[in-house]
């Protein structure tokens, strides 16, 4: 079988001239190909200045940090799988509660019981006896209408209903209170309002959006 193989293709482009075999004397050479040079990632510009000291403390914490260190400071962690102590030891640069986390798993936790989960992240955070800085961890939450999933809190309609009020002083009243109910709980950072543009209305979270297109 080998043989016949080798035969086959030395016929093909040998004594018997095959479609693709023969070099077209007309043809000329390809132009020689551009030197390829990697992309570099681009150069953020814009209005706010840098300021000389903050870049310094920057660099500074980040020689002190370990490579595991700098990678733990780009996760979030949710708060029903990580624990102060967690904290502690990996120096993450985030937790976060969505739709269903509360501290210790209660969904009738008190205010004070989030301020005091809060207090421990930030404390475990800025513990800095282990030899690695003292970086505070940042508590982001899903307070998408209102702070929701806080007993006792005000509850706004969702961005879908908001957007169809035609009214963005209310929209723009709304946003300040949930902040202070968010401050008020210990926690530094909301995933709102949404930007989303619904494109289609069979999306899940449709109701996130303001508008459609």
């Amino acid at each position: 079988m080998r043989r016949l193989l080798t035969l086959v293709l030395a016929m093909s482009c040998g004594g018997i001239p095959a479609a693709g075999c023969v070099r077209d004397a007309s043809a000329q050479a390809l132009p020689a190909s551009p030197a390829r040079t990697a992309v570099v990632w681009p150069r953020a510009v814009g209005p706010v200045v840098p300021d000389p000291k903050i870049e310094a403390r920057i660099h500074d914490l980040l020689r002190q940090l370990t490579l595991e260190q700098k990678v733990a400071q780009m996760m979030q962690a949710d708060i029903r799988y990580v624990t102060p102590e967690d904290e502690r030891k990996y120096r993450l640069g985030s937790v976060f509660n969505g739709g269903g986390a509360f501290p210790g798993n209660d969904k009738h936790a008190a205010v004070s019981d989030w301020v005091a989960l809060a207090d421990r992240f930030y404390d475990a955070s800025m513990d800095s006896s282990s030899g690695a800085p003292a970086i505070p961890v940042i508590w982001g939450t899903d307070a998408v209408h209102g702070h929701n999933n806080v007993i006792g809190a005000t509850l706004f309609p969702h961005n879908i209903g908001l957007g169809a009020a035609h009214d963005p002083d209310l929209v723009e009243r709304i946003g300040a209170v949930t902040a202070s109910e968010v401050a008020v709980t210990g926690i530094d950072w909301t995933f709102a309002p949404i930007v989303a543009v619904v494109r289609d209305d069979r999306w899940g979270r449709a109701y996130e959006g303001y508008s459609e297109d």
